[in-house]
């Protein structure tokens, strides 16, 4: 997720598409949510980590 968003918010600036800019930041955030939820051990999705 946290690729995906930085892809999206990347393109999204260089093709001046802003769509793509708010979609990217809102992966990117969802994507840093999952990855602090699982680093301190709670699980997510049914998994331990979340990569």
């Amino acid at each position: 997720m946290l690729i995906l968003g930085a892809l999206l918010l990347i393109v999204g600036f260089l093709l001046h598409i802003s769509l793509l800019v708010t979609i990217g930041i809102i992966v990117l955030l969802i994507g840093a949510a999952l990855m602090i939820a699982s680093r301190t051990g709670h699980a997510v999705g049914g998994r331990r980590h979340y990569y």
